[in-house]
């Protein structure tokens, strides 16, 4: 809004030319974001306890589990709502609202918040750890990541080759193959975050690592200047994005005030599903999905471990881990649960910082 109104305001007052800059932009609605997180959050707080909305935090079958996290029994859940209101009024005020790239993941945001809500009703009705089935989720969101595929495939041939950190000049061209890559990609993406969310401020703390280097990464990726000079692929109008990034960054460190722990407001499926969504669309647009494998090194890991207890059982009836996700297999070995999200958010900035030392090691 400020930069449809105020911009073209620069002829009068030179001043107003400050609302072009990306930076500036995005660096207040960080700020903007965080501010209305923190005012928003304990009334919205107190209405989804008023209204019953409670996670009950019980696995079937992990007894041992259930004991260790009893205190969390009536913490209220879909805090994504919270991030999604502070998000969205913080991008209206400072965002391009003539920008395509930014109405596409605030869609898929949305549209994957859709199911988060659905899957979060399912298991407050049901008063289990069992949301909607998991067939009907994978379809959602396989359907959901086509989309977005055959949208960018469409877009120009930029989005026709999968790129490589480390290679200045080589590329795998996937030609029609593409959208059905973005949605193994965003699947895979949205699902690791998901099985992540299981500590006080976990998820929260290494998505927001995350969110930062693709931020930095669509402003780079989307001047040309920037992208030629390190070898990467220009994608006009993508910097956008940087701001996008910031509204939700700033959303996710208000909305970390309350999740830390003891956490206040869980994000539930609402805020993960979601959150996958826009970080797996910004990773396809940016053309940065294998630097994913790096920046969102302990989904990669959370979500590995999923899949390999479930393959082991599956097949041969034994159990890789104690239990899976990797976090709860530290739990069950003792280790504080913030002792266990801090090093984890270690992890996270150190493997972010390796990923941004490739965008000059080619």
């Amino acid at each position: 809004m400020f930069y449809h109104l105020l911009y073209p305001l620069r002829s009068y007052f030179s001043g107003f030319n400050v609302f072009k800059y990306l930076t500036f932009r995005a660096s207040m609605a960080i700020f903007t974001s965080f501010l209305f997180t923190l005012i928003f959050s304990p009334s919205l707080i107190r209405k989804l306890k008023k209204i019953g909305i409670k996670d009950f935090n019980k696995r079937e079958g992990c007894k041992t589990l259930n004991n260790i996290n009893k205190m969390k029994i009536g913490t209220p859940t879909m805090g994504g709502i919270i991030i999604f209101l502070s998000f969205f009024l913080t991008f209206i005020l400072w965002g391009n609202l003539k920008n395509a790239y930014v109405w596409m993941v605030t869609g898929v945001m949305f549209w994957m918040a859709l199911l988060g809500i659905l899957d979060d009703r399912k298991k407050l009705m049901s008063k289990s750890s069992e949301g909607i089935d998991k067939k009907i989720k994978l379809v959602w969101q396989g359907i959901t990541g086509l989309g977005i595929g055959i949208y960018l495939y469409y877009s120009g041939d930029i989005f026709h080759s999968l790129t490589f950190p480390f290679f200045k000049n080589f590329s795998l061209p996937l030609g029609y193959f593409y959208p059905l890559f973005a949605s193994f990609f965003f699947v895979s993406v949205v699902n690791a975050v998901n099985v992540t969310d299981g500590l006080d401020g976990l998820a929260t703390g290494s998505y927001l690592i995350a969110l930062l280097f693709y931020g930095v990464a669509s402003y780079i990726v989307g001047n040309i200047k920037f992208s030629n000079y390190l070898f990467l692929t220009y994608i006009p109008n993508s910097g956008e994005l940087m701001v996008l990034c910031s509204a939700l960054f700033g959303a996710g460190l208000g909305f970390l005030w309350f999740n830390a722990y003891p956490a206040e407001v869980f994000m539930g499926d609402t805020g993960t599903m979601a959150l996958g969504g826009v970080l797996a669309t910004t990773a396809l647009i940016t053309k940065h999905e294998i630097l994913i494998i790096l920046v969102g090194g302990i989904f990669v890991i959370e979500g590995f471990s999923v899949l390999i207890q479930v393959i082991s059982w599956r097949l041969f009836k034994k159990k890789v881990f104690l239990i899976a996700p990797l976090h709860h297999q530290f739990q069950y070995n003792g280790v504080p649960e913030t002792k266990i999200t801090l090093r984890m958010w270690i992890v996270s900035i150190i493997l972010s910082l390796l990923a941004f030392a490739t965008f000059k090691l080619r």
